[in-house]
């Protein structure tokens, strides 16, 4: 039986530096919530290779002093809590102490530090967490921490990291998130040596929501604000019309923390039902404030995740605020018609001004207009040349239009051109018919005799196979009707079924993907991991008919799609695209799977759509075949109605 036995020092600060450090963005994250809590109102991050070689945080924060910087690296010690009862009402966002110990154990950290009002400052340099002299350095107000060779010690961890791309992208949202959460607070972020993130600092969330999703998310935007109980909601939504393909641009931040919570979520899209289009998703930035003892904030390592005390109370509060918001944007339009209406004009006033507007029907007035203009259609008089508009020379006629008598009749006179024929007269010759205004007659039509169909091919028609089945017709747009030989009725999915045909074609690479070049780009904006996945597999996308190139601040311009997708459809296509590379699995076959489907899905023909007779045939003849029984995503194509059920329902068995 093993002995029990406690663990090296060094062994139990790796595991618990893997709880802690997954990647560079959670030492992005601990570091810059570090700063936060420390009063600075100005940060600036850096980083090179998405942050495995190196990363550094500086903030003019209050600093540290020189004799604390040791116990600072030490396994639980924080600033932020003295006693048990600080964990019900937690109110920084660092606190568990333990970040700058993990981040020191698998990683070669430098520190510089100066306190306010100091004459000098301090650097301490620690090695796989093992620190070594404090000594007296210049450098400027606040706190900068270097991160060099992450995981350099950890070989293990190095193989699950992704490419630099990706872990760039993760720590840039990291900062983000941050910077719209702390709108008073100034995030320089520079990536690489090039600045990709600034926010003014000047306490606006719109500023920060500006320089961090851009201008195009932030003019989309409704202001939001209300309570419920003792939670409160501020922030911004997007207007209905303005709807994304994914979920990427949902951002919700609970006392300044930013979490992700399917609560939440649920609460915003139950606001937008019966707005917004199928498949999109609004996207926000709120802020919901609520008592430190009402929320968990302790419930998972990464601090992503909280737990409410009254759930409803939350829903409830965020679910009636947003929807408020919308019901104002959509409410001005039909009231306002109303109160102008009836507020400035009574019925009398009403009927009086129509009786003084009011004119009668079918008179003509007294005096007859007329109407002067250059003459286009009358041939030129030879003594007079005429010439066109605007050619010194040209003749203008003033002519009358009178109206016609109501008496006389409107009587179309043959041309003086058409003579009338009459034809020869022969004893059997048929009666010809003549046209009723001009009186010629009409043509012959000789009589076609049907040529005689050869006894062979009579042969070869009766002998080819009979179809058991037959397309009755199309209902709603979106079912094929067929009829079999077993007196079956056949509803078929017309878009289940293309969409499982194009399916199996790409994934067998029976049919090549033409892709067709746009003349116009269109760029898509996508989240910071969406971004940076589209980036990463740009070669499959590539191989799938997507050409995308960066086009800088987590947007991506599409060159070249597939020649079967349309082109409204291309920007919800790339995030879909994009949210499966996030969410996909790590098998290349699946992810191909995946992409698979999303190409299939929108290649397919749609419900609605007008198709050709021929188009229907085909898709009921690969169902009837047993080709085809199920959509990509498991739901059936066709549904099987006997002779039987039918008689039964109208009450005939």
């Amino acid at each position: 039986m093993p002995r029990i036995q406690c663990l090296s020092k060094h062994v139990a600060d790796l595991i618990a530096a893997g709880e802690v450090v997954e990647r560079p963005a959670s030492v992005m994250k601990e570091l810059l919530e570090n700063a936060i809590d420390a009063g600075a109102d100005a940060i600036v991050a850096e980083l090179e290779k998405g942050g495995m070689t190196y990363l550094r945080i500086t903030d003019n924060g209050c600093g540290i002093p020189p004799q604390e910087l040791p116990t600072a690296f030490l396994r639980h010690a924080t600033s932020k809590l003295r006693t048990a009862d600080d964990l019900a009402a937690i109110g920084t966002l660092g606190f568990r102490g333990e970040a700058l110990a993990a981040i020191a154990a698998v990683s070669r950290v430098d520190v510089f530090s100066r306190c306010r009002d100091a004459q000098s400052g301090a650097t301490l340099h620690l090695e796989g967490g093992v620190a070594g002299e404090v000594t007296e350095t210049g450098c400027p107000e606040g706190t900068t921490i270097c991160v060099r060779d992450l995981f350099y010690n950890t070989p293990a961890r190095l193989k699950f990291m992704k490419k630099d791309s990706s872990e760039g992208s993760a720590a840039s949202a990291v900062v983000q998130h941050l910077a719209l959460s702390h709108p008073h607070i100034s995030f320089k972020l520079i990536r690489d040596g090039s600045e990709v993130l600034h926010t003014p600092g000047d306490g606006q969330l719109l500023s920060a929501v500006y320089a961090a999703m851009g201008r195009q998310f932030a003019m989309s935007l409704l202001p939001l604000r209300g309570t419920g109980g003792e939670v409160s909601v501020e922030g911004f939504v997007t207007k209905p019309l303005y709807g994304h393909g994914t979920r990427a641009r949902q951002v919700f931040f609970v006392n300044g923390r930013f979490v992700r919570s399917q609560l939440l979520q649920a609460a915003l899209e139950e606001a937008y039902r019966n707005r917004l289009l199928k498949g999109k998703f609004p996207g926000c930035v709120v802020h919901i404030t609520l008592p430190a003892e009402q929320v968990d904030v302790n419930v998972h390592p990464a601090k992503t995740v909280v737990k409410f005390v009254s759930d409803k109370t939350v829903f409830d509060a965020l679910y009636y605020t947003v929807k408020d918001a919308l019901d104002r944007e959509d409410a001005p339009a039909q009231p306002q018609r109303q109160e102008s209406f009836y507020q400035t004009m009574s019925a009398q006033e009403f009927r009086e001004k129509t009786a003084q507007e009011k004119k009668p029907l079918g008179s003509w007035p007294a005096a007859k207009p007329t109407l002067t203009g250059v003459v286009r259609d009358v041939a030129p008089d030879p003594q007079k040349p005429f010439t066109a508009p605007g050619i010194s020379g040209g003749r203008k006629v003033t002519y009358q239009i009178t109206p016609p008598a109501a008496s006389s009749p409107v009587r179309q006179e043959p041309p003086a051109r058409v003579q009338r024929m009459e034809a020869p007269a022969e004893p059997a010759a048929p009666v010809v018919q003549q046209h009723p205004v001009t009186r010629e007659p009409a043509p012959r039509v000789a009589e076609k005799k049907e040529p005689a169909v050869p006894a062979e091919e009579v042969q070869q028609q009766l002998e080819q196979p009979r179809i058991p089945w037959r397309v009755v017709g199309e209902v709603l747009q979106t079912y094929i009707i067929c009829e079999d030989e077993d007196q079956n009725v056949w509803l078929i999915d017309k878009h289940a079924a293309h969409e499982r045909l194009r399916f199996d074609a790409l994934k067998a690479g029976s049919q090549p993907v033409m892709s067709q070049q746009l003349l116009t780009p269109v760029p898509v904006s996508l989240g910071g991991e969406e971004y940076a996945a589209v980036l990463e597999h740009a070669a499959t996308l590539a191989e799938l008919g997507f050409v995308c190139e960066d086009f800088g601040g987590d947007t991506v311009v599409v060159r070249e799609i597939p020649a079967d997708i349309r082109l409204e459809d291309v920007t919800a296509t790339v995030e879909e695209l994009a949210r499966k590379l996030v969410l996909g699995s790590l098998d290349p076959a699946g992810l191909r799977d995946e992409l698979y489907h999303t190409m299939a899905c929108k290649s397919a023909i749609k419900a609605g759509m007008k198709n050709h007779p021929a188009e229907l045939a085909a898709l009921a003849e690969k169902v009837q075949s047993g080709q085809i029984r199920y959509c990509p995503h498991g739901r059936p194509v066709a549904v099987r109605l006997s002779r039987y059920e039918l008689e039964k329902m109208f009450k005939r068995a």
